[in-house]
């Protein structure tokens, strides 16, 4: 350390003394309902893998056969000599498995987000965002340089009247918003977005990572939940949650496309998702297409769960999907918690403090999965009882 980088070390005793400093732990195994962390297996709570895709025989076969065929990266940009077949294949089939003309693969969801809405909006432009967008909307909003409003979370009113005030400040208009906001569990109520967005003339931009496996037919996602097709501009989302690998997408109409390959900068400067990401993705929209018996469970694991932990007076917010928020707001008992969870209980369930969350919300956040046993369900259940117990979080 020199002396010109001093203020790193300050800063991170600050987040300690205030409860903020997060551990980040190894695991040493694959995703699954248990993995191992410094050789001690842990009940896994808080993974994105909702379907128990990441590691499914069929998915790891159809990586590691394309890594053979193709190499291990993609070697180029998407625009010089980083397409193959591969990418066209998954392009075609996200796009006819979300019922929109045409997608766009990306490296990464968050890639997705910052490469898209640059394309769409500029600085003669307005884009009205939700209170709980995404960091990556965000930022993608920034990099626009458009005008900017933010709605109320959930309030349609607000996003009416903030359409009433703006929509003249803008030559286009872009109303954006997560589907399933990843702290909380809540659904974006997108009906009445897409009237509002048709009735001022506005374009609908959903980001749907959390959506994508979990909500509509077969895991279509929110569009497809709410009966939508057609009446959304642009449905954005990830590979890395549901789908069980890596990467992101946009899908849109063909022109909206095809602008994107012209001046997406993720697209245009950043090599192209490798060869065996990409076969993955397309095995996991394969399986999701022919069996939603995964979806099925990754539900009825979820209620089960809120149900126990409800029962025994924890606070869950307003969740309605899988994502179970343990809403506790004192982030170094949170902190405390999800210590006490993992040396005591063996439970892995990671605290979700500021700035990821607003101060006072603190929450440990529950993800529950399509391979959880109902025994395993059960054990999480315990385990918070007993440790919130012992927390004096519970009565």
């Amino acid at each position: 350390m020199t002396s010109r980088t001093a203020w790193a070390k300050s800063e991170l005793e600050e987040l300690a003394n205030g409860g903020r400093l997060v551990p980040i732990r190894t695991i040493e195994t694959a995703q699954g309902a248990w993995i191992s962390i410094e050789g001690k297996p842990v009940l896994n709570m808080c993974s994105n893998n909702y379907l128990g895709l990441a590691n499914n025989p069929e998915v790891v076969r159809a990586s590691q056969e394309a890594t053979s065929k193709f190499g291990m990266g993609a070697g180029a940009v998407r625009s010089i000599a980083g397409t193959n077949s591969l990418h066209a294949k998954l392009e075609e089939e996200l796009a006819s498995f979300k019922h929109f003309g045409s997608s766009l693969v990306y490296q990464g969801g968050l890639l997705a987000n910052l490469g898209s809405i640059p394309v769409l909006v500029g600085k003669d432009d307005l884009v009205i965002s939700e209170e709980l967008n995404h960091a990556s909307i965000i930022d993608g909003v920034r990099l626009s340089s458009a005008k900017r409003a933010v709605y109320k979370h959930l309030d349609m009113g607000d996003l009416r009247n903030q359409l009433k005030e703006h929509r003249k400040d803008g030559k286009k208009t872009l109303i954006v918003t997560d589907g399933v906001f990843s702290m909380d569990g809540d659904i974006a109520p997108l009906p009445e977005i897409a009237e509002l967005g048709e009735e001022f003339d506005s374009m609908v931009y959903v980001d749907d990572a959390h959506g994508e496996g979990v909500l509509g037919d077969h895991g279509r996602g929110i569009v497809d939940h709410f009966k939508l097709s057609g009446k959304v501009d642009i449905e954005m989302g990830t590979f890395s949650k549901a789908l069980g690998g890596m990467g992101g997408f946009v899908a849109s109409d063909e022109d909206v496309i095809r602008l994107m390959k012209q001046r997406s900068r993720p697209f245009l400067f950043s090599s192209a998702l490798n060869p065996g990401d990409t076969a993955a993705i397309s095995k996991s929209l394969e399986i999701m297409s022919k069996d939603d018996s995964a979806l099925k469970r990754l539900w009825s694991n979820a209620k089960r769960l809120k149900d126990g932990l409800l029962s025994e007076g924890y606070d869950l917010g307003n969740s309605k999907t899988p994502i179970t928020p343990v809403m506790v707001g004192d982030e170094k008992k949170t902190l405390e918690l999800s210590k006490s969870l993992y040396q005591e209980s063996r439970v892995f369930a990671s605290p979700i403090v500021f700035p990821t969350v607003a101060r006072g919300m603190a929450r440990i956040r529950l993800m529950p999965s399509a391979v959880h046993s109902t025994d395993d369900i059960d054990f999480a259940v315990e385990s918070f009882r007993q440790q919130g117990k012992k927390l004096a979080i519970l009565k």
